[in-house]
């Protein structure tokens, strides 16, 4: 699925930002799967240092790739941040921006970063446990995001859909509903 550059933050580099979705198992249990991609003059980038893997805040602030996922209908939604430099956050809100401390949890994706001349790839593995889950599954709606900073500083904004005049991840207008979402290859795991 194509990211796209909020207009009112043009990006001077030509790029082309892109994620793929996948629902995996493995012996460590069943995850959801981000597969960022970008492509183009990757070397014109500012990448944060790589760091020790582990929880972070201001994450945004640089280039980070973004997740938000809720329940279909609910108003509450995760938020996560994946850095190219090993670090994350993970966030609950009750409502757009009001952040319930309350009910975050541990979270710990594995994030997996490479890089060539063109290319930069991020693939974050997120638990399922981690994700918003109800009884019985309900669908899920999901935000994909990512904030881009050139080497000069300026920072863009890519997303989805942009529903409003500034960049803003939070507003659920720029997701997708289960019906626009595509299909996650393994059957056998039941959507939530």
């Amino acid at each position: 699925m194509p990211l796209l550059c909020h207009p009112a933050t043009p990006c001077a580099l030509p790029l082309q930002l892109s994620v793929r979705l996948a629902l995996t198992r493995s012996g460590n249990g069943d995850s959801l799967q981000l597969h960022y991609q970008l492509c183009g003059d990757v070397a014109r980038l500012r990448l944060p240092a790589p760091a020790q893997p582990g929880p972070a805040d201001g994450l945004w602030q640089h280039t980070c790739f973004e997740a938000f996922v809720g329940v279909h209908g609910e108003r509450s939604y995760r938020e996560y941040n994946f850095s190219p430099s090993g670090q994350w956050a993970a966030y609950c809100f009750h409502d757009q921006r009001q952040r319930d401390r309350s009910t975050e949890s541990p979270v710990r994706p594995l994030i997996d970063l490479q890089t060539g001349s063109d290319t930069l790839s991020l693939q974050a593995c997120l638990p399922l446990a981690a994700l918003p889950l109800t009884s019985p599954p309900q669908p899920w709606d999901l935000g994909l995001s990512a904030v881009i900073e050139t080497r000069d500083g300026q920072l863009s904004y890519w997303a989805l859909r942009h529903p409003a005049e500034r960049p803003d991840f939070h507003h659920r207008g720029g997701w997708l509903s289960p019906s626009r979402l595509p299909d996650l290859p393994l059957p056998e795991l039941e959507r939530p």
